[in-house]
């Protein structure tokens, strides 16, 4: 997670309830790995956003996988670090800017969960309009988000050039996740371009 100011939630506390069998991240986990794991059908380019301990992407990552997983969190940071598997990239840094993914931009993979849900509204619509400049052609994205709040979410993909190719809304829970494929050619990469700022 990104912490720009005091930081008011503990992470490493939050994450702590994927352990718990059953429990809405638990559960999240399996949706968001069950989409991946088609999409990791080979070695792949990968961008994980706001990466937590990368417990979603590493345990799939075929060999000859190159990733970047951008991590505000130390704790967090260093157990995703210990976890990787050569070609993998873990940055403790800001994930709201572009810089940090430049080592592997543009990637056929980016992950975006727990993003929108922590960040304004208008930080989550230029996120996902500057998606094309982190994907190569065809790129795809899965991404979180929950309650009734995905539906704009789904609606910011489709208008800047997404096609949606899966999206799992449990009805006894709140989290969403979508994965959208780029459908238009990508936008060039640029660093220091400001994403979005944790709030």
């Amino acid at each position: 997670m990104l912490f720009n100011g005091p930081v008011t939630r503990d992470w490493v506390g939050w994450h702590d309830e994927y352990a718990t069998p059953g429990s809405a991240l638990a559960r999240r986990l399996e949706v968001v790995r069950g989409h991946l794991r088609p999409l990791l059908d080979r070695p792949r380019s990968v961008i994980s956003m706001c990466a937590g301990d990368g417990r979603d992407v590493l345990p799939l990552l075929p060999a000859g996988s190159r990733a970047v997983l951008v991590e505000g969190d130390p704790v967090l940071a260093d157990r995703a670090r210990r976890s990787a598997a050569d070609g993998v990239t873990v940055l403790t840094a800001d994930a709201g800017t572009t810089t940090p993914y430049a080592p592997v931009a543009p990637a056929e993979i980016v992950l975006a969960c727990g993003v929108f849900g922590n960040i304004a509204d208008e930080d989550t619509r230029r996120t996902i309009a500057a998606l094309p400049s982190l994907l190569a052609p065809g790129g795809t994205v899965v991404w979180t988000r929950a309650g009734s709040e995905a539906e704009t979410v789904r609606d910011v993909f489709a208008a800047n050039g997404f096609a949606e190719l899966a999206f799992t809304a449990p009805s006894d829970a709140r989290f969403r996740v979508g994965v959208h494929r780029l459908t238009r050619a990508p936008d060039p990469f640029l660093p220091d371009v400001r994403l979005f700022t944790f709030t």
